[in-house]
Order: structure tokens, then C-alpha cells, then sequence
């Protein structure tokens, strides 16, 4: 079983909730038309992200390798927060490009 779940499920909560936080500076600096500072904050928080997604896939290797890790709401909680993350990134990338377009014309 892997050691200090809870400690490792803070860790992906912690990651994936800079990641969306740095995402939506991005958008509010888009916002203000400073593209370089958007996606600079974008690229800051895909390194959140991928650090939430190893500490994620290090925990399916593991049980991919008969470890069990035990469900918990906590755990789902941590899954949420990777989702959502990972969508309000997703989503606030296109806004970026509506402003962008928008700032051409």
C-alpha cells in the first residue's frame, strides 16, 4: 500500500488547484491584452498540471502493479480537482485566442 496517501492526495489537490488559479490569471491578464504575460502564466500552469498528472499516474501504475490504493472521498476529491484543472485550462486557452482575435481587428 502506498505510504502517506493523504499526504500524496493534498499534493495533487495543491498542484491541480495552482494550475487552475494560474490559468485564470492568464485570462484576466488576456483580459488587459497582455498576451506575453497570458501565456507565460498558461505555461506556468501546465507545469502545475503535469505535476499533478505524475503524482496521478504514479498512483495507477501502482495499482496496475496489485498495490490497492483505498477509495476515498478525499482521493475523489484530489480527481476533481485534476478535472476541473484541467478543463478551466482548456477552456481559458480558447478565450485567450478570442481575445487575441479580437485584439487584431
Amino acid at each position: 500500500m502506498i505510504e502517506n496517501m493523504e499526504i500524496i492526495i493534498f499534493e495533487i489537490i495543491s498542484q491541480a488547484g495552482m494550475a487552475k488559479g494560474l490559468a485564470y490569471k492568464a485570462l484576466e491578464e488576456a483580459e488587459k491584452s497582455d498576451f506575453k504575460k497570458a501565456d507565460q502564466l498558461l505555461k506556468e500552469a501546465d507545469s502545475y498540471l503535469t505535476e499533478a498528472h505524475k503524482i496521478q499516474t504514479d498512483i495507477i501504475q501502482a495499482e496496475a502493479s496489485g498495490e490497492r490504493t483505498e477509495l476515498s472521498l478525499l482521493f475523489v476529491h484530489a480527481q476533481d480537482h485534476i478535472m476541473t484543472a484541467i478543463e478551466a485550462r482548456t477552456l481559458i486557452e480558447h478565450m485567450i485566442r478570442m481575445y487575441k482575435k479580437m485584439a487584431e481587428k
